[in-house]
């Protein structure tokens, strides 16, 4: 068994363990000259620690001005650039107001406190009965029942209205983001130059703070739940875009080659072989687009969006924990059910469909005719039974008051221990890493990340993450992008050390990880306003409030990406180990880490985005980064202020998500698997 197990490590552990070590002379080099010239620099060159106000590029002036002219004055023939702004907003207000009259409001006629309904939505009891069925023609009766339950707590708990207006953008705006994303990506897949036009806009729509695209289109759009629409579809429409591509290429060539030999023409080609072969891909990015819609819905409150993103928000403002937490919980639900349903849909979609010899329109289509009796039953009677159409108030229920009564008795009896822990942090590990990184030098910084990109991924790479540092100097937001740095910088690195322990442990578990799964799916779905409230009510405002918020949300891919490495590794290596006497703490150590170390890499690599995406909605609490200075623009309508701090994030988020992968590839290349 020993002597049949040991060739098994042999590629893969023991070739790597029996490499002569090298040292790198080149990084120490580097650190070495960095360190000088940041104890010993500043005298001689202080322009390389505090960046000249005289060289400071007005970017942000040059963007407000484009904006300004864009809006009194661009023209394109007989018509202005507000005339288009304006009927891209009335075509999407028509679908809108249609899934919203359904909905929620009602048909209504004229506007305001003097609108009269015409007929009202559809009962609740429609609703609910609507969405069973369609789970149980995707799925079964298990994910009719699942999705069922989630719209019945909705109204059970009180959130149904903001919920159906949440429901209606969502409608609006993830059809859209899917065809648009799949158009982009087709364009992509046919012509190289679209995709080297595409993919850099890409990067930049996926790293940006969400809170930034409000901004431009705010100014541009107006405030209302149709700028909300196109902020969330603008959010929603890369990744589709991304596996569109994705999934083109991944065609296999034998299906290409039969389109070609029957003699099918490049849109015949496209539309008839290329998409229906890669449908199951597609369908997994539909998804994407959907949770990703319901996502930036709710941020899209902040400019009029309304539902159940508007009722955090507002909870946050009241510091009402429990209202807020309830509308969090209402998201979760809808979340869940949009998700199963969409996940349904794709494999129904994807897998072919049965021949279906049945003759009679209710037996060839007995879910569309259940729907159609369901819809006139239900409205028939509410209006003769009130309580079909609009859930009983009193029956509704609410766990509010008491989740209230529990934040403010943790303050009463814990107070002082609470803020003893705040202020041991602050003074012992904030702060002064606060200060650490507010003396660095800038070009010290830039240059050595130049380097950094460069010893990593070559000169491509090196030119990148030269250029993006520069940029954040030059634009006049380096003092602020330190912070920013320094809050995700101790966000992520508290949220790996807790989420990777949580990862290892829970990786040769079967059943701790499926908990552990279930509750790290959870805290994704909570909408990121959430994890504010508890750090307010017990912390105040400030960094540490901050910081707690954002280890919270960050640490589910820490666990994640480190479970499903330690889980990725081939059992014949743990049983070959085992076999030459290794230890379970060795097996952990030299060959499960060791090779889980790409993913774990990942895994960091996208804490640290969530932590940047989650500072942004942190500025709510006091905090003085990019993502205050975002915050402030959307609030000050300031289109050039907001698009230069959330560039300047963005060049965070790329800095290090190509420095992370580009480690994480040398690592697995090191490693023998690639």
């Amino acid at each position: 068994m020993a002597m049949s197990g040991a060739p098994l490590l042999e590629p893969e552990t023991a070739q790597v363990s029996r490499r002569p070590s090298r040292l790198p002379v080149a990084w120490l080099v580097a650190i070495a000259v960095f360190v000088t010239f940041w104890l010993y620099g500043k005298p001689l060159f202080p322009a390389a620690f505090d960046y000249p106000k005289a060289y400071v590029i007005k970017l942000a002036k040059w963007i407000s001005s484009a904006m300004k002219w864009l809006i009194n004055e661009a023209s394109f023939g007989l018509f202005s650039f507000t005339d288009l702004t304006r009927f891209i907003s009335a075509v999407l207000d028509v679908p809108y107001t249609l899934a919203a009259s359904l909905l929620s409001t009602g048909f209504l006629e004229g506007s305001g406190s003097s609108a009269i309904q015409l007929l009202p939505p559809l009962p609740w009891i429609a609703v609910i009965g609507l969405v069973m069925l369609l789970g149980h023609w995707l799925g079964g009766m298990r994910l009719s029942l699942l999705a069922g339950g989630c719209f019945l707590f909705l109204a059970v708990f009180g959130q149904w209205t903001s919920a159906m207006i949440t429901l209606a953008s969502i409608l609006v705006a993830a059809p859209l983001g899917v065809v648009f994303g799949l158009l982009f990506g087709v364009a992509a897949w046919r012509w190289h130059w679209v995709e080297r036009m595409v993919m850099p806009l890409l990067d930049l729509m996926q790293t940006i703070p969400v809170f930034a695209y409000l901004v431009p289109v705010l100014f541009l759009f107006g405030f209302g739940p149709t700028a909300a629409v196109i902020a969330t579809l603008i959010f929603a429409t890369p990744p589709m875009t991304r596996i569109s591509i994705l999934s083109l290429r991944a065609v296999p060539s034998e299906i290409t080659d039969l389109g070609h030999m029957v003699g099918c023409t490049e849109r015949q080609m496209t539309w008839r072989v290329m998409v229906p072969a890669a449908r199951e891909s597609l369908m997994v990015g539909m998804n994407q687009v959907i949770m990703l819609s319901l996502n930036m819905v709710i941020i899209a409150s902040m400019i009029g969006a309304g539902g159940l993103g508007f009722d955090v928000l507002a909870a946050l403002r009241r510091l009402d924990f429990g209202a807020g937490l309830e509308a969090g919980f209402a998201i979760v639900a809808l979340a869940i059910a949009m998700d199963r349903l969409s996940q349904a849909a794709a494999e129904k979609l994807s897998a072919p469909s049965p021949d279906t010899q049945a003759s009679g329109l209710v037996a060839r289509h007995p879910y569309l005719v259940a729907a159609l009796a369901l819809l006139i039953a239900t409205t028939a009677l509410g209006y003769v039974i009130p309580g079909i159409r609009t859930y009983p108030e009193a029956l509704q229920l609410s766990t509010g008051t008491f989740w209230s009564e529990v934040v403010a008795w943790i303050n009463i009896n814990y107070f002082d221990t609470l803020e003893a822990i705040k202020n041991a942090m602050l003074i012992n590990v904030l702060i002064p890493f606060k200060r650490f990184l507010g003396d660095l030098p800038w070009l010290g910084v830039t240059v050595f990340l130049g380097f950094a990109g460069y010893r990593l991924g070559g000169w491509r790479l090196g030119l990148l993450t030269l250029c993006l540092p520069l940029f954040i100097a030059a634009t006049g937001q380096w003092e602020k992008a330190m912070i920013t740095v320094y809050l995700c910088g101790i966000s992520a690195l508290f949220a790996s050390l807790i989420g990777i322990p949580v990862g290892i442990i829970a990786a040769t578990r079967d059943r701790l990880w499926s908990w552990v799964q279930l509750a790290i799916d959870t805290l994704q779905t909570l909408p990121s306003f959430v994890y504010l409230m508890p750090a307010v009510m017990l912390f105040r405002v400030g960094d540490f409030t901050a910081m707690i918020a954002v280890v919270a949300f960050a640490i589910a891919p820490a666990i994640r990406y480190t479970a499903l490495g330690i889980r990725k590794v081939d059992p014949k290596l743990i049983e070959a180990s085992r076999a030459m006497g290794c230890t379970e703490w060795q097996i952990l150590t030299r060959v499960r880490l060791k090779l889980a170390l790409p993913e774990i890499l990942l895994g960091l690599n996208q804490t640290i985005m969530f932590a940047l995406s989650m500072l942004v909605i942190t500025a709510l609490v006091g905090t003085r980064d990019l993502g205050q200075e975002v915050y402030i623009a959307l609030t000050k309508a300031d289109t050039g202020r907001g698009l230069v701090a959330g560039l300047s994030i963005a060049a965070i988020a790329i800095i290090a998500d190509r420095l992370i992968s580009a480690g994480a590839s040398r690592a697995r290349h090191r490693l023998g698997l690639e």
